[in-house]
């Protein structure tokens, strides 16, 4: 250490202490490190919340250096800044995700129900519904539904009549009316109302529900697009120079 003179100070009510000196023969630095990779994912207005906050910052904000993917289908916009800077670029992805509740209601898609397991997912969701005395009416029929179509299928059953005719039938002639529904389709937007009709499928004795809903279908198609070009609007609005490419 040569002759180099150190100070030390004692805490008050202290008259000895031990010091432990360690020489190092080497230069201690702390070593290099790579700039950690920025990579978000939120909402839909992700990408102009980030930009918002990150206008001013020139060094990662050059809009001419910096593009915005659009995929309709997939409901994402995706931001890309320093695009030719591999150690500095960032990515935020934004998306517009489906409503969780509307997700489990299973509405035009494969998801399918038996009558009792859809009674009570129905009486559970009662808040759901446009109706609250109609939702009460559907949880039982549909609680007693297959006993109700056994029993009607021998009453119609005819001698030289298919028997998986006339339950295919009774079935069809059984099932309650369409009922509606308000419930956002998509997280962050507001309710909808929308009609949804229970569709059979009859096997044999076998029967499995669907939820159909020609208007959700209609909704999601507007929404979709009215979602993204307004996120798209506020984006140009604040930066204008940022290359904007629909996939």
């Amino acid at each position: 250490m040569g002759n180099e003179k150190m100070q030390v100070n004692f805490a008050p009510g202290m008259t000895e202490a031990t010091l432990r000196v360690i020489e190092l023969h080497e230069e201690n630095e702390l070593p290099v490190l790579e700039p950690d990779k920025v990579e978000l994912a939120g909402t839909i207005g992700s990408v102009h919340e980030f930009l918002l906050k990150r206008i001013s910052e020139k060094e990662q904000i050059n809009q001419k250096r910096c593009y915005i993917l659009v995929d309709r289908e997939k409901m994402t916009l995706k931001l890309v800044t320093n695009e030719t800077d591999s150690r500095n670029k960032a990515t935020v992805r934004g998306e517009l995700k489906y409503y969780p509740k509307f997700l489990e209601f299973g509405i035009n898609t494969s998801k399918t129900w038996e009558p009792v397991q859809l009674s009570k997912f129905f009486k559970m969701n009662r808040a759901f519904f446009k109706d609250a005395q109609y939702n009460m009416e559907l949880v039982t029929v549909l609680k007693n539904f297959k006993a109700s179509i056994d029993s009607k299928v021998e009453n119609s059953r005819q001698d030289n009549g298919s028997r998986t005719d006339n339950y295919s039938q009774v079935v069809n002639s059984n099932l309650p009316a369409s009922f509606n529904l308000i419930v956002p389709i998509f997280k962050g937007r507001p309710a909808e109302e929308i009609e949804v009709e229970i569709i059979a499928d009859v096997d044999g004795r076998n029967i499995r529900l669907s939820l159909c809903s020609p208007g959700a279908e209609v909704i999601v198609e507007e929404e979709r697009n009215k979602a993204i070009d307004e996120q798209l609007l506020l984006i140009r609005k604040l930066a204008p120079d940022i290359a904007i490419i629909e996939q």
